[in-house]
């Protein structure tokens, strides 16, 4: 019987690799090379399953990398055949779990930045048996949609966390640099900066697509209005491009951000980053795995419920000799 199942996952596994090539560069390759690495040994000997994660990332975007990387790290030692596709077009990646769930896979980790998208298909999967964990965006909704659980960060009291750091910091009026717009979760974070800070926030929405033109606007803002004394990037990637615009506008503004990335962990030691905000993406991948396979081995859930929280951490210059270790390997 075991066998079978490992014939049944391995046909799946080609299937789905070939269905989202135009989506995924690798589909189920990077996972493959992962599992090569780790010298090809599951920690189990539970069967060959077969999880698919789709998310909203678009090409390119390292975060999502740590995400990925973690889910295949897990997807190893849980004798998983991990299959990665994302689309940052809400319709396209909602198309991706359709075929995903066409595929029958046991089990469906999704992210849901634009839950009014994704609603229909993954009630879909979840009426098809599918079991189903929502990371990163979308905590609002994931109870809601069926899925067992939600694993990530409470946007909201990240922002909220944010706010009250840049009071520590005797700052007055911040720029909240939205790079996608319509995304749930964006929204949460500027809207918690702007509850718990004591001064002024302003929303600035920018084409995150186009790095010279979010470095433009940026720039453009803090010549416009001289008392923006801090600007906030929600995404590690921007930091860097803030940190330019800054210069280049002769502000003395300090750039903070959410999330993490080399340049991020050598920008908080070098000061052009004041502090960052870790909601620990690799958690994110690795748990999310690790839940799955917890479910249909065991019965497991965590959370009883709510979410399973993955941040927010506060990281600092102090923390930034430790950080560029761990994001040199590609877990922070």
């Amino acid at each position: 019987m075991r066998a079978g199942i490992r014939t049944k996952g391995a046909v799946l596994a080609a299937v789905l690799a070939l269905a989202l090539a135009g989506c995924s560069s690798t589909g189920g390759k990077r996972a493959e090379e992962e599992r090569e690495r780790a010298g090809g040994r599951a920690a189990v000997d539970t069967p060959r399953w077969t999880f698919a994660m789709v998310t909203h990332s678009g090409d390119g975007d390292t975060y999502w990398d740590i995400v990925r990387s973690g889910a295949e790290q897990a997807a190893v030692k849980d004798n998983v055949e991990f299959l990665y596709s994302h689309d940052k077009e809400a319709g396209r990646q909602a198309q991706l779990v359709q075929t995903a769930i066409d595929q029958k896979v046991d089990g469906l980790i999704v992210t849901l930045a634009k839950p009014e998208a994704m609603e229909a298909v993954v009630r879909k999967a979840v009426k098809a048996g599918i079991p189903v964990v929502t990371i990163n965006s979308g905590q609002d909704e994931s109870a809601g949609l069926g899925a067992l659980a939600h694993i990530g960060q409470d946007e909201s009291v990240a922002g909220e966390a944010v706010g009250r750091e840049l009071n520590e910091r005797g700052h007055a009026k911040a720029l909240c640099v939205v790079h996608e717009q319509g995304n749930v979760g964006h929204e949460e974070r500027c809207a918690g900066v702007r509850k718990a800070f004591d001064g002024k926030v302003e929303n600035l929405y920018v084409d995150g697509t186009n790095m010279p033109s979010v470095e433009s606007s940026v720039e453009a803002e803090l010549q416009s209005d001289r008392d923006v004394d801090t600007v906030v990037t929600l995404g590690a990637p921007f930091a860097a491009t803030a940190a330019k615009a800054v210069k280049q506008a002769g502000s003395d503004a300090e750039v903070n951000t959410f999330d993490l990335n080399a340049r991020v962990a050598e920008g908080l030691r070098d000061g052009t980053i004041g502090f960052a905000v870790d909601q620990q993406p690799y958690l994110q991948g690795y748990e999310a795995v690790d839940l799955l396979w917890l479910h249909r081995y065991n019965g497991n859930m965590l959370g009883g419920g709510r979410p399973v929280l993955t941040g927010p951490q506060l990281v600092t210059r102090d923390d930034a000799a430790d950080l560029e270790k761990y994001t040199e390997r590609g877990t922070r």
